[in-house]
């Protein structure tokens, strides 16, 4: 406990580490507190939270567990009708769709190429995509609004301007916008001033938001059961921590390829031979190289199931592709994200470039011919390792639904049992300790993390 009050101290005194870290928690709150202020067509007032509001006027409690997924991602601020509910995730959106044209696209692959001028560029392309996705989505919200949370029929009184009317969409879906862009604006200032990646940053607040109401839900649950209310809650805690720890762990994890570089001198064959050795390095592999990306891209198609019960209402067995703790969901949620693993490892990983490198800067793989051959030794081994980081990823991502009846009892709160949620917190925390231990090591301080494991990793 003393390193680390010494390590805080060590952190308050480095001027330049402190204003970083001032001026993220500053953005923090303007991001918190613009998440509160809702659209000014909407009196809020009457209804509170439209999810809630939604399931007590006897909604369908499947599609709220969908809609609440969502609303995790924004801090609520999509439940608030917010000027900032479509929030950070029509950024998301973009990136993912430059990230995946620049496969097939020539120009996009140029740009990827050019360094620090088509980073700038491609930024300024996923900026202006980013408000054609919020020019989809404001509109989409808006209908959820009025057709499906409140309808003007029954709650015209939550209405300041008829929901019909130009005068409420077109605003609305301005204020949508702009909200969205502010959004984004914020999270690229956290990464310029700021510690750590921005955007991520602001994911990772608008979940752990959720997280103390969450908490408190499945207290009073447990406690009206009786005496064993807190002995449940402790056992959750205990498991929780577990899961963390985990996910911590399948972040972390690397597969590491010896490489040995030869010095010229070597390769001539020398009189220096035995004093010129080889310097001896590694690649890292990461064993969940795609992150939550699978997660996200398996989250984004199980949308469409649900939308097959409009054709057969009373087939129970497309209805449960609706629940997001059912079995029909999780079964392909976890094999969506096994195939989508591979497949975005394979586009990431450029095996083939890592082999061209190597071969130009004089390194090899010990007992692998340089070239083509070491491009198919880092695939084999790249395959091997996706299989079981894809199947952790999916136990993750369905490990909600496996808790929740079984010891969890709120929706809510077994939500952070795993799954995007509870991945995206370990990494964004593990990158800004990654950011705040480089400062710290620079100024020869010690790090916040000092384990085997941060010092093998990178971590």
């Amino acid at each position: 406990m003393k390193e680390f009050i010494q390590t805080l101290k060590n952190i308050w005194s480095l001027k330049e580490l402190r204003d970083k870290i001032l001026f993220t928690l500053g953005i923090i709150l303007v991001y918190r507190f613009a998440s509160y202020i809702s659209l000014p067509a909407i009196n809020l007032a009457e209804v509170g939270d439209l999810l809630e509001h939604y399931k007590n006027q006897g909604g369908n409690k499947q599609g709220a567990g969908l809609l609440g997924l969502l609303s995790s991602f924004t801090g609520g601020a999509f439940s608030h009708a917010s000027v900032m509910a479509l929030g950070i995730m029509p950024y998301i959106s973009a990136s993912i769709i430059v990230q995946l044209m620049g496969m097939a696209i020539p120009y996009l692959q140029k740009l990827q190429k050019d360094g620090e001028s088509g980073r700038n560029t491609l930024n300024q392309i996923t900026r202006w995509l980013t408000i054609g996705v919020c020019l989809v989505q404001a509109p989409s919200y808006l209908t959820s609004i009025t057709q499906l949370f409140l309808p003007y029929a029954q709650f015209s009184s939550a209405y300041y301007v008829e929901p019909n009317s130009i005068m409420f969409w077109l605003p609305s879906i301005v204020i949508l916008v702009a909200g969205s862009v502010f959004a984004m604006w914020l999270g690229e200032k956290i990464t310029d001033k700021g510690i750590g990646n921005g955007i991520s940053i602001l994911i990772m607040v608008g979940i752990l938001s959720r997280l103390p109401e969450a908490f408190v839900q499945e207290m009073a649950v447990q406690n009206g059961k009786g005496g064993m209310g807190s002995i449940m809650i402790l056992i959750e805690v205990i498991f929780w921590m577990l899961v963390v720890l985990l996910a911590v762990v399948l972040s972390v994890a690397v597969r590491k390829i010896p490489i040995q570089y030869v010095s010229r001198a070597q390769a001539r064959g020398g009189v220096n031979r035995n004093l010129m050795q080889g310097a001896r390095q590694w690649i890292p592999l990461k064993v969940n190289a795609a992150g939550v990306m699978p997660i996200i891209f398996a989250q984004a198609l199980m949308f469409v199931p649900g939308l097959l019960t409009k054709f057969d209402e009373s087939n129970t067995f497309l209805a449960g592709f609706k629940n997001v703790f059912s079995w029909q969901y999780n079964v392909l949620f976890a094999l969506l994200i096994i195939i989508f693993s591979f497949f975005y490892t394979a586009i990431t990983i450029p095996v083939n470039q890592m082999a061209d490198d190597l071969k130009r800067n004089g390194g090899l793989v010990p007992k692998v011919r340089p070239g083509k051959e070491t491009a198919d030794y880092l695939d084999d081994i790249l395959s091997k390792i996706t299989l079981p980081g894809a199947i952790f990823l999916s136990i993750f991502a369905v490990l909600p639904a496996i808790v929740h009846g079984s010891f969890v009892q709120t929706d809510a709160f077994a939500l952070f049992f795993g799954g995007t949620s509870l991945l995206i917190m370990v990494g964004v925390i593990l990158d800004t300790v990654q950011q705040i231990n480089t400062y710290l090591l620079n100024h020869h301080y010690d790090g916040l993390m000092q384990s085997k494991l941060s010092r093998t990793t990178g971590y």
